[in-house]
């Protein structure tokens, strides 16, 4: 790495959730949905893609848009309908293909491009052998968050969607579960019938899915000689895997990659008990030589609608499982973040409320600690509502001193002070005042050299906004 990186990733005022990571020539490359900060619905921006040269993912350039919401042809001039999560893959003519789904017409749209990240240009929508749009089929499921996969002159589509009930579906919810789909060499034609790969709510009982059935965010790796469908389960806030040996194959359940609350890990049982206040989360695994790593989102502005782009790196053990990983700030550093300097607050892996956390919604949390950023023309991120109680954690820096000046800034009105932890070790206290501008207070704290995580929890009256943390 030429620069340390940490979670999320793209620029800090950037909301690029359903990531779909892919290495074209030497670059990763980076497919999701665009959510504007403070929106009012998922997805509301067009396409746009970053990348990073595959030796350095610290190194994230803006790529520009890729594909508007008025591009779609049944989305009319002022493009109304969201753009959910695409994939892009490259056919086997070399050509670069952008597979996504308008949200109000339950269809699969196709765009074509010389180039990873160039201007697509939309040629059709995947359809059956008689025309008929996939999703639009006496039988079919819901036609959503497509998945690509290429192999040789193989392409597969995976896609599905599976709530029990869900308005938006107009009924077409993925009854049996997620499907798999052979295309034709049009990219966009289905040879035979889908075939279902996993299940979803309504017929897991008593099955090895029950429990993390399937829900949305189909997408394919291949790692080793094991195919890999990651997926988002029921519960929202994981990512799951299921393993086959073939890409079209039966495939069995694996297991929980990554929790954007870290429940499953530890005391982390439920929303209430999550590390962080959890949501929806969609993404997929890059593999660069011997490396892997798990993309995913996380939920800011105490709502679903301003999500943000995070990894971490994963190990695929000698049995081809995958053992679950914590959310972290460090994620794609390859190590922790250095104990120097300044960082901004908003980079905490963890944020609790003394009377637990939830699911993310708008009224549930009301009142509650969140991530957000300033108006400014040049916006400033921050931690809002700090209130007696809140704890934010960073995971992880690594201290080279024994003893460390520590500081805070943030302003708000403040009496009282915050406990410092390194783990679950309490070393000191920064004694913090009211203030209408931003004020910086510090501390000294003893650390033992090494790899740890920093905490802190307010105590006190009055709320603030906790904007940055330093080592000096």
């Amino acid at each position: 790495m030429k620069q340390q990186v940490f979670n999320p990733y793209l620029p800090l005022d950037e909301y690029v959730p359903d990531a779909e990571p892919h290495i074209f020539g030497d670059r990763v490359y980076i497919y999701g949905s665009h959510d504007r900060f403070n929106g009012h619905d998922f997805c509301v921006l067009d396409h746009i893609t970053y990348s990073a040269p595959i030796d350095d993912l610290s190194d994230w350039r803006y790529e520009g848009v890729i594909f508007k919401r008025s591009d779609d042809p049944h989305n009319g001039k002022k493009g109304r309908s969201p753009l959910y999560a695409p994939d892009a893959i490259q056919g086997p003519d070399g050509k670069y293909y952008l597979y996504y789904f308008a949200a109000y017409h339950n269809e699969i749209g196709v765009a074509v491009c010389d180039t990873p990240c160039g201007q697509f240009k939309p040629i059709g929508y995947v359809h059956h052998a008689d025309g008929t749009h996939l999703g639009r089929k006496k039988g079919d499921g819901f036609a959503f968050d497509p998945g690509v996969y290429v192999e040789g002159n193989d392409v597969y589509l995976y896609t599905g969607f599976g709530p029990v009930h869900y308005p938006l579906t107009m009924g077409k919810q993925s009854k049996e579960g997620a499907t798999c789909c052979k295309l034709d060499k049009d990219m966009m034609t289905i040879i035979g019938e889908p075939k279902i790969i996993c299940k979803v709510k309504r017929n897991s009982k008593g099955t090895e899915w029950e429990g993390h059935e399937f829900f949305e965010a189909s997408s394919m790796r291949k790692i080793g000689n094991k195919y890999y469908f990651i997926y988002s389960s029921f519960l929202g806030h994981e990512l799951c895997y299921a393993i086959s040996d073939k890409p079209d194959g039966e495939f069995h359940f694996g297991g929980t990659i990554i929790s954007i609350g870290d429940i499953g890990l530890g005391n982390h049982k439920d929303p209430k008990t999550a590390s962080n206040f959890t949501g929806n989360t969609h993404g997929s695994i890059l593999t660069i030589g011997d490396k892997h790593y798990i993309f995913y989102h996380r939920q800011t502005n105490r709502d679903c609608f301003s999500r943000q782009a995070c990894a971490e790196e994963i190990k695929i053990e000698k049995d081809g499982s995958i053992k679950q990983v914590e959310v972290t700030s460090c994620g794609l550093n390859g190590g922790p973040l250095k104990a120097e300097g300044s960082y901004p607050a908003y980079i905490a892996c963890n944020l609790t409320s003394p009377k637990g956390n939830c699911f993310m919604s708008p009224f549930k949390c009301f009142g509650k600690p969140y991530f957000t950023q300033s108006k400014d023309e040049k916006p400033v991120p921050y931690i809002a509502n700090v209130y007696n109680g809140v704890k934010a954690g960073w995971k992880y820096f690594d201290f080279k001193n024994e003893k460390v000046d520590f500081s805070i800034t943030l302003k708000g009105k403040v009496g009282g002070y915050f406990k410092v932890f390194i783990d679950e070790k309490e070393v000191g206290k920064v004694e913090v005042k009211p203030s209408k501008e931003l004020a910086t207070f510090k501390t000294e704290i003893k650390v033992e050299k090494g790899k740890h995580a920093l905490f802190l929890e307010y105590v006190g009256k009055g709320k603030c906004e906790l904007h940055t943390i330093a080592f000096n």
